[in-house]
């Protein structure tokens, strides 16, 4: 063997040059997605923050991956007001099983008992009224509730069952949609930290043949509804201003709020976190405007004719939604009307 082989240094392969990654950016918005079947919430947020290169995201509260329909991601200055879409209402679309429990309540787990469905229309309708109003409902085991730092869900796929406390929920509406054979679609609308599953096995045994929860979709969240939202693949085949397009103003989330309009200096103390007085009535939640048409300010509290502030934009933020309302203005936010405004004294 040639010695100078020997010693010359190993040939080095080429490798593929990789394609710089884009740089994530300050996006400030809400983007109301329908999340698909079998994906877990955060990991459809993720995919979207990658989609918008968005620096800062979140989204407004668990959807189950057996659950399909609204998910509102908020991004940027949204992300201050994931709370209040996390306390808000929720609207589904339900379907039930009837005449078959199953563990965990819905069509994954195994088959506790069958039994015949024989009820009439009028026990259907009793039944559905009665359990309409507030109640004490027990979380289920397959629920992302922590108990010691693990979810339920974690505890219940290793067979461990652990206390748990009933909360108090309310089910403003149960509305039957279609009732066929062992199969039931209902629409509810509920208060937050409402179980489908187990509402749906509280029906079952009301109705005395049992029942699971075979599927679910979220129409509604607080203010903003499914209609509005867009699918994972229709997004993935927009260029990126067209989705970036698709987001709406972080107040989209309060647009059942009373709104507060202020003048430009009043506006500029309000943004400091100073108290401004109001002609108004006390309320335990506002949304609060400055002069320019989509100038949205922040949160705050009517208390003794003053305004309080609650969670509040940065100057940047609000100049950013101002530069960005030609795209705002598509949005499906409730508009500012006469009857919801306050007056600054």
């Amino acid at each position: 063997m040639n010695p100078v082989a020997l010693n010359r240094p190993p040939r080095r392969v080429p490798q593929a040059v990789r394609e710089p990654r884009a740089p994530r950016r300050a996006l400030h918005g809400v983007l109301l997605l329908d999340k698909p079947l079998g994906w877990s919430s955060n990991d459809a947020l993720q995919k979207v923050k990658g989609m918008l290169r968005a620096e800062k995201g979140g989204h407004t509260g668990t959807l189950d991956p057996l659950a399909t329909g609204l998910l509102p991601l908020c991004f940027g200055a949204a992300t201050k007001f994931s709370q209040a879409s996390l306390d808000a209402d929720k609207t589904y679309r339900a379907t039930l099983k009837l005449g078959v429990t199953r563990i965990g309540g819905d069509g994954e787990g195994e088959v506790i008992e069958t039994r015949p469905v024989s009820f009439d229309d009028a026990a259907l309708r009793a039944a559905c009224a009665a359990l309409t109003g507030e109640t004490m409902q027990l979380p289920p085991m397959h629920s992302a509730l922590k108990r010691e730092g693990k979810a339920l869900y974690e505890y219940a796929r290793a067979g461990v069952e652990v206390e748990r406390t009933p909360r108090r929920v309310v089910i403003h509406r149960l509305d039957i949609l279609r009732w066929h054979a062992d199969e039931l679609d209902i629409e509810v609308c509920v208060s937050k930290g409402t179980y489908i599953r187990t509402l749906a096995e509280d029906l079952g045994r009301a109705l005395g043949c049992g029942a699971h929860l075979s599927a679910l979709r979220r129409v509604a969240s607080g203010p903003v509804q499914l209609d509005g939202a867009i699918t994972i693949d229709a997004l993935q085949a927009l260029d990126p201003v067209l989705r970036e397009q698709r987001l709406l103003p972080p107040d989209v989330l309060v647009a059942d709020w009373p709104a507060v309009r202020l003048t430009a200096d009043d506006a500029g103390r309000f943004l400091s976190g100073l108290r401004r007085r109001v002609e108004a009535v006390d309320c335990a939640a506002v949304r609060v405007y400055g002069p320019e048409p989509r100038a949205f300010l922040g949160s705050a509290h009517v208390k003794a004719g003053e305004l309080i502030p609650d969670r509040l934009l940065s100057p940047p933020e609000v100049q950013a939604l101002i530069d960005a309302s030609p795209a705002a203005d598509t949005a499906t936010a409730a508009p500012l009307t006469e009857s919801k405004q306050v007056s600054m004294t």
